[in-house]
């Protein structure tokens, strides 16, 4: 689904921020991204996410080189790549029914063709009872779900996390990662940035650790 084949990355005229990245990512896998702050994890995340482009190298998504792709047809391939933010993002007006709606508003979906999938999302993460509440009486977790439910909506092939745990306690990050683990049974490729290291040894999936702007895959 994804091969990174000699990938750079610098912004301006400053030196590499990513050098030399090869990696495959196989459909259906799940993987945790790590690093020490500064390290590229976000840049990395950003370029899976075609809202940035390579400086060198070549990137390969669902069988097409990224590179060559003009930017209406990269704008198609991202309706099959979810993001969830460590901010949430949510939009304090509109209701956790609203927000998690948003993106198939945007395609012109009417509400009738995808209330029930919404109403079904949410029960699935636990906000059945929170659809009409707004994102300020929401605690940080039921945030993070919301925003989740938005992200998988769509249903992508891709979801990328960037810190997704990192707003709330540990105990609920290890609810998040059960939920993130499930929708990847479903089929959905996972890819999530954290510097929680105590969650890498509970969920045994393989580590990409970026150091210096490399990148080594650990297989677990």
């Amino acid at each position: 689904m994804i091969q990174f084949q000699d990938v750079g990355l610098r912004y301006g005229d400053g030196p590499e921020i990513l050098s030399d990245l090869s990696f495959t990512i196989a459909p259906g896998s799940f993987h945790f991204l790590t690093g020490p702050s500064g390290a590229g994890k976000t840049s990395l995340l950003r370029l899976l996410l075609l809202s940035l482009r390579a400086t060198r190298g070549q990137i390969t998504m669902f069988g097409e080189n990224v590179r060559r792709l003009n930017q209406d047809r990269l704008l198609q391939m991202r309706r099959h790549i979810g993001i969830v933010f460590q901010e949430f993002r949510l939009l304090d007006h509109l209701t956790t029914f609203e927000n998690v709606a948003l993106p198939l508003r945007v395609l012109g979906q009417p509400e009738a063709e995808y209330a029930d999938n919404v109403r079904e999302l949410l029960e699935w993460v636990g906000l059945g009872d929170r659809m009409e509440a707004h994102p300020p009486v929401l605690s940080g977790g039921e945030k993070q779900r919301a925003a989740i439910a938005r992200a998988v909506i769509g249903r992508p092939d891709i979801l990328l996390a960037d810190e997704p745990t990192g707003n709330v306690d540990p105990e609920l990050s290890e609810r998040l990662v059960h939920l993130f683990a499930e929708l990847n049974r479903m089929g959905t490729t996972i890819v999530i940035a954290t510097h929680e290291l105590p969650l890498l040894d509970k969920f045994k999936y393989p580590h990409m650790v970026l150091s210096d702007g490399r990148l080594i895959i650990n297989e677990k």
